[in-house]
């Protein structure tokens, strides 16, 4: 399967995690950020015991740092993280261009290692489902100083913040796709609807397996683990369960480092 393919069915899985009616319509036809009550409920998920203890060792990979030394604590402030939205590329007339997906908490350890801790809602509360290196989501949003709605494009790994009516490049990846003074939303939903259409989940490409991508070779995914804390934890979507275990970290690529998996 392409990767293309594998980042919008994650999408799709991620999503199927939160209910829909939690979001009400936006500026810019987005769906809503999740609530303050949301955020903080995920945000004390992403601080639990369970999950400082995950972070530790994470942190302590390769020996980067004692596991006992590396006391991670989080910084910054809790965000909704918004990715492309299948419909969108597919031109489903009302489509966002993106959804939330999950809440994103910058975590830091003291030799200064950041990792992303994602949190998502599921029908027991808010839990952590992965760790990734470095803060893109927490960062990103934050570059934008609230003007507009940041969202990411998971195939390329690409930022972005559509701001009056535009698609903005937030790093190079984006800068690529789009220019340094980025798009309109209509012509960026045919860039994304030419280089994914025939590619989204349930399409003849997807039911026949292909590999071979969208025109490019993915880069190495960032590194990432499911903490234990999550694992065998019911949600509302148990299909999304499986498929977000499965894809959380391999499809969401960038190029620092290379996927691992924490052992319990």
């Amino acid at each position: 399967m392409s990767t293309a393919v594998v980042a919008l069915a994650a999408t799709a899985a991620l999503a199927a995690l939160t209910p829909a009616t939690a979001h009400a319509a936006a500026a810019d036809g987005f769906p809503a950020p999740f609530t303050a009550g949301d955020t903080a409920q995920a945000r004390e998920a992403a601080s639990s015991p369970a999950t400082l203890l995950t972070l530790s060792r994470f942190f302590a990979r390769d020996g980067a740092i004692a596991q006992s030394a590396a006391r991670p604590h989080l910084v910054g402030p809790s965000v909704t993280v918004y990715f492309l939205d299948p419909g969108f590329v597919a031109g489903r007339p009302g489509a966002p261009v993106a959804d939330p997906q999950f809440v994103a908490s910058k975590a830091v350890s003291a030799n200064g290692q950041v990792a992303s801790v994602w949190t998502v809602r599921t029908a027991k509360g808010w839990k952590v489902v992965n760790i990734a290196t470095g803060g893109d989501e927490t960062d990103y949003v934050s570059e934008a100083h609230g003007l507009g709605t940041v969202f990411r494009e998971p195939q390329i790994d690409a930022w972005y913040v559509v701001r009056d009516g535009r698609v903005l490049p937030l790093d190079p990846d984006a800068r690529r796709a789009v220019g340094k003074s980025g798009v309109t939303v209509a012509a960026y939903q045919r860039l994304v609807h030419k280089k994914y259409g025939d590619k989204l989940p349930g399409s003849a490409y997807d039911r026949a397996g292909k590999g071979g991508g969208y025109g490019g070779t993915a880069a190495p995914p960032r590194a990432s683990a499911e903490p234990a804390a999550t694992t065998g934890v019911a949600v509302t979507a148990g299909a999304a369960t499986a498929a977000v275990a499965a894809l959380l970290g391999t499809c969401f690529g960038v190029r620092r480092m290379r996927r691992r998996r924490l052992v319990s």
